[in-house]
C-alpha cells in the first residue's frame, strides 16, 4: 500500500526515485512553443539551466491534460528521473488530483519513492495532490502469479500549504475506503458472495466504530423483504440485507444511504447475453459505495447521523429461481409483477427504501449500477441523479462535483409511470415502452420512497466499472464510483447544506 506524506523543501534537493512537475500548454499562437511549467516546476528548470521546456518539447510534451512525458535528469538531479504530468488549461484540485494519479501509476514497477511538485498552493489543493496520488497507485493484484508491477510504495507531496496536513489524513481515509470498494468490485464472484460480502461490511463497522446489522434468508422471508427474497431464491448463496449505523453525539439530522448489491447479476431467468455478462461481478458496486462512504464517514465523524442499507443478493438462473409474472410483495406491503428478471436492482432497492423510513430521515440517497440506459445517455464516466426534489438533486450533483466525480441532473417525468402499470399488481418492474429506460427505473425507485423524504438516485451503472484503458486517478476495473460523493452528502448534510 501506499504511504503518503508531506515536506515543504524544494524538488531538486530530495533523495528520492523520481519527481514528478506540471505542464501546462504552450503559446497557443507558437504550435512550436514549449510546454510551460506549473508552479513547482521553475527549480528543477533551474537545475536543467532553463532549458527544461525545450526538452520535454523534443520528447512530444505539449502540457495537454492526461500527458504524461519522462525523461532521465542525467545528474542535474538527485532524482534519476522527472516526470512531466500534462494538466491541460485548467489547474483546480481535479487537473491536480488527476494528474497525480496519472503519474503515480505511470511510475509503477521503476520508482518506490517519489515526490509531487504539482502546484499545491492551498490545502485543498495539496489534498487533491495526495488524493491522486494514492488513487493512482492502486493495485489489484491478489489473483496474479506472474511477474507483477509493483506500486509506488511512498509519495512525498511538495507544499508549504496551511492546513495541509488534515487535508492530507482526509485524502488517507477517502483513498483507503475508495479502494476497499475497488477491491471488492473487483473480486471475482466465486470469492464474493451475499454473506462474504455481509461479513466484510461487519468486519469494517467493528473495525471503525459503526453499529452492524445482518439478516439472514430467514429473517428476510419472515420480515417480508419480498424483493430482496425474490431475487435471491435462484442461487445457492441465500441473500442478505446489512444495516451499518453510524451516529454522531451532537448530531441532529439522519441521512440514509441505500446501495444494490446485487454479487453477481446473471439476469436470472432473463438471462443476459455474454458479452453483457462477463462484468456484472460489478453490480454490487452501490452497496460497496455505501460500505466504504460509512468507513470514511466513521472516520471523519461528520456531526450526523447516517445509516446505509445494503440489499445484498446474487441473480441466478435454476430451477428456484424467481420468472417473469411472478408477483412479488415488497417489504411494507406493495406488490410487484416481475416482468423481467434481470430488472432485479430495482427490486432489493425498494425493500431498503420502505425500510429507510423506519430511520426517519432527513435526506435518502440510493445508489446503483441499476440500468445500460445509464450508458447510452450519459457514457461511462457520468453518474445520472434523479430526485423527487429539485434542490436535492441540484445540491447532490454540486456535491458530487466537489467530490471530483462527473454527474449530470436527470428528470423523473410523470408521464413515465403508466408504463409501469401492472394488469395483476400494484406496480410491474419494467415498463412496455423502450425509451427512457434510466428515467423508468427512477421512477420505479420514486414509488418506494418513504412520504415526506427527500431523496435522490443516483446511476452508476458506467462509471462503478472501467471496461477502457485507464485515466487520471481511475484504474482499469473496479473505480469506487459514489464513495467519495456520498462522503461529501454527509458532510453537507452535517453543515447545514443539503
Amino acid at each position: 500500500m501506499t504511504t503518503i506524506s508531506l515536506d515543504s523543501a524544494a524538488p531538486s534537493a530530495l533523495e528520492v526515485d523520481a519527481i514528478v512537475i506540471g505542464t501546462l500548454p504552450g503559446d497557443s499562437g507558437d504550435p512550436a512553443a514549449p510546454p510551460r511549467l506549473a508552479a513547482g516546476g521553475q527549480d528543477v528548470d533551474r537545475a536543467f539551466d532553463g532549458r527544461l521546456g525545450d526538452a520535454l518539447r523534443s520528447l512530444g510534451a505539449a502540457g495537454k491534460a492526461g500527458e504524461i512525458v519522462k525523461l532521465p535528469t542525467l545528474g542535474a538531479l538527485p532524482a534519476p528521473v522527472l516526470v512531466a504530468a500534462g494538466l491541460g488549461e485548467e489547474t483546480g484540485a481535479d487537473a491536480l488530483r488527476r494528474a497525480a494519479g496519472a503519474a503515480v501509476r505511470a511510475l509503477a514497477g521503476s520508482a518506490r519513492r517519489v515526490a509531487v511538485a504539482l502546484p499545491a498552493g492551498s490545502a485543498d489543493e495539496a489534498g487533491a495532490v495526495a488524493l491522486g496520488a494514492l488513487l493512482g497507485g492502486y493495485v489489484f493484484d491478489r489473483y496474479r502469479t506472474g511477474e507483477r508491477k509493483d506500486p509506488v510504495a511512498e509519495v512525498i507531496v511538495l507544499t508549504g500549504a496551511e492546513g495541509a496536513d488534515r487535508a492530507l489524513e482526509r485524502a488517507r481515509i477517502l483513498a483507503d475506503s475508495v479502494a476497499l470498494v475497488r477491491d471488492l468490485v473487483n473480486t471475482p464472484p466465486m470469492d464474493l458472495g451475499p454473506d462474504d460480502m455481509a461479513q466484510i461490511a461487519a468486519k469494517v463497522a467493528d473495525e471503525v466504530g459503526l453499529d452492524a446489522q445482518i439478516l439472514d434468508e430467514r429473517a428476510l422471508a419472515d420480515g417480508g423483504y419480498g424483493g430482496i427474497v425474490g431475487v435471491g431464491q435462484g442461487s445457492a448463496r441465500p441473500p442478505r440485507l446489512v444495516r451499518l449505523a453510524y451516529a454522531h453525539p451532537e448530531a441532529d439530522r439522519t441521512v440514509v444511504f441505500v446501495g444494490k448489491g446485487i454479487t453477481f447479476d446473471t439476469g436470472g431467468l432473463s438471462l443476459k447475453p455474454t458479452e453483457s455478462m462477463d462484468w456484472m461481478k460489478s453490480d454490487m458496486g452501490g452497496a460497496g459505495a455505501v460500505l466504504g462512504a460509512l468507513r470514511a464517514i466513521g472516520l471523519l465523524k461528520p456531526k450526523v447521523n447516517v445509516v446505509g442499507y445494503l440489499p445484498l443478493a446474487e441473480n441466478m438462473p435454476s430451477g428456484t429461481a424467481q420468472r417473469p409474472s411472478d408477483v412479488l410483495t415488497i417489504y411494507g406491503g406493495k406488490t410487484v409483477e416481475v416482468l423481467n428478471t434481470d430488472a432485479e436492482g430495482r427490486l432489493v432497492l425498494a425493500d431498503a427504501l420502505v425500510r429507510s423510513g423506519e430511520d426517519s430521515p432527513d435526506l435518502l440517497v440510493d445508489v446503483a449500477t441499476l440500468t445500460g440506459a445509464q450508458l447510452v445517455a450519459l457514457g461511462t464516466r457520468t453518474t445520472g441523479v434523479m430526485a423527487n426534489d429539485d434542490e436535492v438533486r441540484a445540491k447532490v450533483v454540486d456535491a458530487a462535483g466537489r467530490a471530483g466525480e462527473p454527474s449530470w441532473p436527470m428528470p423523473l417525468p410523470p408521464e413515465l409511470r403508466k408504463g409501469l402499470d401492472s394488469a395483476v399488481a400494484d406496480i410491474a418492474n419494467i415498463s412496455n415502452e423502450r425509451w427512457g429506460g434510466m428515467l423508468v427505473a427512477g421512477v420505479f425507485l420514486k414509488e418506494f420512497v418513504p412520504d415526506g423524504v427527500r431523496w435522490a438516485h443516483l446511476d452508476i451503472a458506467g462509471p462503478a466499472f472501467n471496461k477502457g484503458e485507464p485515466y487520471g486517478e481511475v484504474p482499469k476495473g473496479g473505480t469506487g464510483a459514489a464513495t467519495r460523493t456520498l462522503v461529501q452528502i454527509a458532510e453537507d448534510v452535517a453543515a447545514g447544506s443539503l
